[in-house]
């Protein structure tokens, strides 16, 4: 008998649950642990997770949402909501926040999230540009790779990039282990210019970040930099203003000392192109992955919705995240913060 259905049985809130809602055999949208003993125990001293009140937590914050947020279009259903409380370490009021932003970052940037679907970015994922490691952490943390090198500017806008990037965060946050260990992201910017890094200016810099910190339900444990050059120190002085402290102590920059990135990722997890073992560095089963799922982002991303929901009208999107926040960043501007670098 697994931890959690021991403790459905003799939790005081499992008698106030109708047996429809207690497994096995579960509801047709109802919830089903794919967490090991092993994550378990991890979500219960990390994220303050209590198997024998996992329904509980849910059902309060789905009332919640009904009650404070009557008109805001969302799947209620025990895995989504699931996401927000583990994302929040199973604070009521920050997961509920933390859903709101999320729907909010959705519509006050509508070049980013419309029609968002693996079909519709083929050619960034053919670039390289991105792609997710075959093996994790040894904290279990799945390896998102990104090479911005990989990018041509004249054949698509950066936005495409983080189209893709959002992607990739959608299709690997479904897994209950990423919801639990989180994610790492190593970045190379070997080859990255002046005129590549000009198109990453602060108003796009400041509604990545707080997507990222304040608007979508993961948790960034490390992100690596690898082969940066000089010009680097103006993109990280670009960003860091609006990282929170947290964040920003998790960012590490190795340069090309392989050795430094080996120390927090082993060599039998990297491809050869980072000093690794694992073989030749691979997007195709990755991005196969995404493309199988082209289904699953038509119906979350491609339907139309309500015009606005009159909560996300009442409720103030992340820092940097509004619509109507000028653009400030001419092309101009950005380079000659970069400039000052050399």
């Amino acid at each position: 008998m697994s931890e959690e259905s021991d403790s459905l049985r003799t939790s005081p809130s499992a008698a106030s649950l109708s047996e429809s809602e207690l497994p096995p055999p579960p509801a047709p949208a109802g919830y089903v642990c794919s967490l090991t003993e092993d994550l378990v125990a991890k979500a219960r001293e990390e994220l303050q997770e209590k198997p024998e009140w996992r329904l509980r937590d849910v059902q309060a914050l789905r009332d919640m949402v009904r009650k404070e947020c009557p008109n805001l279009s969302t799947s209620l259903e025990d895995a989504f909501l699931l996401r927000f409380l583990r994302a929040r370490k199973f604070d009521y009021d920050r997961a509920l926040q933390l859903l709101i932003n999320y729907h909010s970052c959705r519509r006050s940037w509508p070049e980013v999230f419309n029609n968002l679907r693996p079909s519709a970015l083929k050619e960034v994922l053919a670039s390289g540009f991105l792609t997710v490691l075959p093996h994790t952490d040894p904290r279990g943390c799945h390896i998102l790779c990104l090479r911005p090198d990989r990018w041509i500017p004249s054949n698509y806008p950066i936005t495409e990039n983080i189209r893709a990037i959002y992607l990739t965060l959608e299709k690997l946050i479904q897994s209950e282990e990423t919801q639990v260990n989180g994610i790492v992201i190593l970045a190379d910017y070997k080859g990255v210019s002046l005129s590549k890094a000009s198109h990453f200016g602060p108003f796009i810099a400041k509604k990545v970040i707080g997507i990222l910190q304040d608007g979508f339900p993961i948790r960034i444990k490390a992100v690596h930099v690898v082969n940066e050059p000089r010009i680097f120190k103006g993109i990280f002085a670009i960003i860091k203003p609006f990282l929170k402290e947290k964040i920003a102590n998790r960012f590490f920059l190795h340069g090309s000392d392989l050795n430094s990135l080996h120390s927090n990722l082993p060599r039998n997890i990297l491809p050869k192109e980072y000093g690794g073992t694992a073989g030749e560095l691979d997007i195709t089963a990755w991005n196969a992955a995404l493309l199988a799922s082209e289904e699953d982002f038509v119906r979350e991303f491609c339907q139309p919705g309500p015009p606005c929901d009159s909560i996300l009208g009442q409720a103030l999107p992340p820092e940097g995240l509004s619509s109507e926040a000028p653009c400030d960043d001419s092309m101009w501007a950005v380079k000659s913060q970069l400039y000052s670098c050399y």
